[in-house]
């Protein structure tokens, strides 16, 4: 983590905006960056490997096309990521393997699959993974569906977790107050919210969770990062983690000034 008066700096996807999404060439890229935690999203592909790409089909981000589901772990490798220099879909083991060694957070995101529903065992499985590997000081679980943390935390209470949220997920819940009724059950859960919905709830969220729980997804722009960085709150998760390293070190100029 950064000092205590600055905010950290997650690079989402393997900050997709600098490279490829979720590619292993832009995660080491990312670790050499300095910066405190990297996001990247977990499927279980056909053979139950656990796979790290964002969406659950291919379309968006490689060359192939349908359900990441249906695809072994061997044919998702050899599935070329766009703009990915021949590259593949990696493996769970292949990320983590980067950032071994490394205190670098990891956030890594249970994904559903093509029709919403989550993958059967993938929470065990996750929580298999950070035992296996002794990633209990450096890994987060995250996911939009509160459900999937709940079963996180009746299998390893005192795995860290992270609730992401928007307009459409606190909607499905009944509303933002609902929403975090629900996070707060879960004791010391972290909350990201997305930028446009925490500027307008900032103070509520706030007054909520305080400071050392709340953080922020997903502003790139230099006046948007440079303002959210300025904020009391734990974390920005952004695609352009060097501008918000910039933007970092000048807001740290300045106080070091006044």
């Amino acid at each position: 983590m950064p000092a205590s008066d600055e905010v950290a700096i997650i690079g989402h996807r393997g900050a997709r905006n600098l490279w490829p999404e979720n590619s292993l060439d832009g995660f080491e890229r990312t670790r050499a960056l300095g910066i405190e935690g990297v996001e990247f999203d977990v499927h279980i592909a056909r053979d139950g490997e656990l796979v790290v790409i964002h969406d659950p089909t291919l379309d968006r981000t490689t060359e192939g096309q349908g359900p990441v589901a249906d695809r072994t772990a061997a044919e998702l490798a050899a599935t070329k990521l766009r703009d990915g220099g021949g590259a593949g879909v990696p493996t769970l083991d292949q990320v983590l393997d980067v950032f071994a060694g490394s205190a670098i957070e990891l956030h890594i995101e249970i994904k559903t699959d093509v029709t919403g529903r989550r993958y059967r065992g993938l929470e065990q499985r996750l929580v298999d993974v950070i035992n296996q590997r002794k990633l209990h000081d450096t890994a987060i679980l995250t996911c939009f569906a509160p459900r999937a943390l709940e079963i996180v935390r009746g299998i390893a209470p005192t795995q860290r977790v992270l609730a992401s949220v928007n307009r459409r997920s606190a909607d499905a819940m009944g509303g933002l107050e609902k929403a975090f009724e629900r996070f707060a059950a879960m004791e010391g859960c972290l909350v990201a919210v997305e930028k446009g919905l925490l500027a307008e709830k900032l103070d509520y969220c706030l007054g909520r969770l305080g400071p050392e729980k709340l953080g922020v997804w997903v502003p790139n722009e230099a006046a948007d990062l440079a303002h959210w960085l300025a904020q009391p709150i734990r974390q920005i998760t952004t695609d352009r983690p060097d501008i918000a390293l910039q933007q970092r070190s000048a807001l740290g100029r300045r106080l070091h000034n006044d």
